[in-house]
């Protein structure tokens, strides 16, 4: 069953932004980052491709 996501098509608060770059620079992965911002992967993805950060492809 699919996790559901509260925050689902939301626009990004700033303290969330701020929380990506700073797990994007840790090296978390993609999963652990959505599930530390109760956002999607996907979502997670595009915001991450959008402020032109990195992130890890590990599970």
């Amino acid at each position: 069953m699919a996790e559901r996501f509260e925050r689902h098509r939301q626009p990004w608060r700033q303290d969330e932004i701020q929380k990506l770059h700073t797990l994007a620079k840790k090296g978390m992965p993609l999963r652990g980052i959505a599930k530390a911002l109760t956002r999607s992967e996907e979502s997670v993805k595009e915001r991450a491709k959008l402020d032109g950060l990195g992130i890890a492809k590990l599970h």
